[in-house]
């Protein structure tokens, strides 16, 4: 299951972080919304110098991943 619809059009940094950003919109509480938006900015600073295109897409898609077990832990209430 994938969080929100345009994850297969994911594939640049910016795209990524749009999307993650859009994810957080449809979680359930506002404190949680902030949470996870504050980690997806923390995310960015500490990937900001990566320059490796092999490595850039092996992270994309890890944080697709990510997002799509968190929208689906928070949205079906199954920790």
């Amino acid at each position: 299951m994938v969080p929100i619809p345009g994850a297969e059009l994911v594939h640049r940094p910016l795209q990524l972080y749009r999307y993650l950003l859009r994810c957080c919109r449809q979680l359930p509480s506002e404190t949680m919304q902030q949470h996870y938006k504050h980690a997806i900015r923390q995310s960015f600073r500490v990937h900001a110098d990566e320059d490796d295109p092999e490595r850039i897409q092996q992270i994309i898609k890890r944080a697709i991943e990510d997002a799509d077990w968190v929208m689906d832990k928070n949205l079906t209430g199954t920790f």
